[in-house]
């Protein structure tokens, strides 16, 4: 009982997810505030734990809350951001696709490195999801890849960063075999030295990576 009537004495808030923040240690307080008011001095009984849970929540930033109290008095909350593994221009309306496929508003507080995908035009984003997923998991593709062009028969092309070149992936059958192609050929032109004569790469054929030169 006397544990329940002490205050809180402070407010901790951790990400677990590294440093760059979509939202920002204010912008949590400030949402906490917005719902509870100021949970500094509250008694700690009065703190139902999964209610600031789930208005955490609910931000369209945050993967996963967990809120719990110490002995001591601390409410510690550690958050866990969303993962966003493209950023999309659909139709004028710009928006990151995360880890798990949902939509995830842009930050101004920071700008995610991934790869900027044209062409959706408003068409269900679900195969940008798997291309972009299979991207963001593969370390040379995630260091190569920035960007991602969907034409109107939802065949795709790549951007890359090294080399300038564009990738015609066509459709996203057999993507291990074509990026198994991609990998080896990479690995022959950049030993040799040869990658910047290149204009273009295409996966589309099997057994054979067709190239055209600058």
């Amino acid at each position: 009982m006397r544990n329940n009537m002490k205050k809180i004495n402070e407010v901790e808030v951790k990400f677990v997810n590294g440093d760059n923040l979509f939202i920002t240690y204010e912008m949590v307080n400030k949402l906490l505030i917005q719902n509870y008011g100021m949970l500094k001095s509250q008694p700690k009984e009065t703190i139902i734990l999964s209610s600031l849970e789930s208005v955490l929540q609910s931000n369209e930033m945050i993967e996963d809350a967990d809120v719990f109290l110490t002995v001591d008095g601390k409410l510690c909350v550690s958050l866990k951001q969303k993962t966003p593994i493209a950023r999309v221009n659909d139709e004028g309306v710009a928006y990151y696709i995360d880890s798990k496929g949902a939509k995830m508003p842009l930050s101004s507080n920071y700008s995610a490195r991934v790869p900027i995908v044209d062409g959706v035009n408003g068409k269900d984003h679900s195969k940008i999801y798997m291309l972009a997923k299979l991207i963001y998991n593969d370390e040379f593709l995630h260091q190569q890849i920035i960007g991602i062009e969907q034409n109107e028969n939802e065949e795709f092309v790549l951007k890359t960063r090294v080399g300038g070149q564009k990738i015609e992936l066509g459709g996203l059958n057999k993507l291990d075999l074509k990026f198994k192609k991609l990998k080896a050929f990479y690995q022959k032109k950049l030993k040799d030295k040869t990658l910047a004569n290149y204009q273009t790469i295409n996966l589309r054929y099997n057994d054979q990576v067709v190239c055209t030169k600058k």
